[in-house]
């Protein structure tokens, strides 16, 4: 097996080290290693924008470990942060190879070859990979995005965008749903992220506040999608919107557990928090040039 180096990789997934996973000399047993390797498999798919656990609906079929082999050239130690990286190697008529590596900063110290097997996940047997996902393997690690955004009115994206709505809102967050749908959304513009096999990930919309002020609202992200990056698309692609149509002041009211999100994207608290729905909201403004 060569020794890879980071740049060799996509780096998805970054862990420390903990008590748990040590010896008594504070090294990590080395069985830990796969379980490394097989949460940055998870992270992987979730850089594709595909949930994981949705594989086997969206895809026909599912994937599974047939054979892992680890190869150690260094040893992680009690609080080491470690990178772990994937790629996709080569896809053959069920199979795909994968090779990984667990770095500590840019030391090797664990490269990995793992052959997953495409297979029906009823009777196990294998079956061909489809091409969409050849196809989404293929664009991913040429550095292709793995998902599209559509801007539109309520009367084309709604029939998307109101079941993830629904979802994050209603069934996860508890809020009655005479509180989701109202007026606004017949004159909004509004925004829904897909994966590349077209499952909605997050949606959000953009309303006329006043003359030069939007609103951004009913921000919705899918829960295995979270702190991907999908969040950070979407308003900015509705910021965008705002601008175009020379809006130069943007207003949102944010969960309090979301005002850092929203804080890095260059919005600030304007008033309190107060309570909606039993949660805590604060109003939050970022003022915008035009596009």
């Amino acid at each position: 097996m060569s020794s890879p180096e980071r740049q060799d990789f996509r780096l998805v997934h970054r862990l420390r080290v903990r008590w748990a996973e040590v010896d008594q000399q504070r090294i990590v047993f080395n069985p830990h290693y796969l379980m490394y390797l097989d949460t940055a498999f998870t992270e992987y798919w979730r850089a594709l924008a595909i949930p994981y656990d949705a594989i086997p609906t969206m895809l026909g079929g599912d994937m599974y470990v047939k054979k892992s082999i680890l190869e150690y050239h260094g040893s992680a130690r009690l609080d080491d942060l470690l990178d772990v990286g994937l790629k996709c190697q080569r896809i053959g008529n069920s199979s795909l190879l994968f090779v990984g590596g667990v770095f500590r900063g840019d030391t090797l110290l664990v490269s990995a070859e793992m052959l997953y097997v495409f297979a029906d996940p009823q009777t196990q047997t294998s079956r061909p990979v489809p091409k969409v996902l050849r196809d989404l393997f293929d664009a991913f690690e040429a550095g292709a995005p793995t998902f599209d955004i559509r801007l539109g009115a309520w009367t084309d994206l709604g029939d998307r965008a109101g079941p993830l709505r629904r979802t994050v809102f209603m069934e996860e967050l508890g809020i009655p749903a005479q509180l989701d749908v109202d007026s606004s959304d017949d004159s909004a513009v509004h925004a829904l992220v897909t994966n590349k096999v077209d499952q909605p990930l997050a949606t959000g919309r953009l309303a006329q506040e006043a003359p030069g002020v939007g609103r951004i609202a009913r921000v919705a992200v899918a829960h295995t999608m979270r702190s991907t990056g999908i969040g950070r698309v979407l308003v900015e692609a509705l910021l965008k919107a705002a601008a175009q149509r020379g809006d130069t002041r943007v207003l949102l009211r944010s969960q309090a557990s979301a005002e850092g999100f929203y804080t890095r994207l260059g919005f600030a608290a304007i008033a309190g928090p107060t309570m909606e729905a039993g949660i805590p909201q604060v109003e939050m403004a970022r003022d915008i040039g035009k596009g």
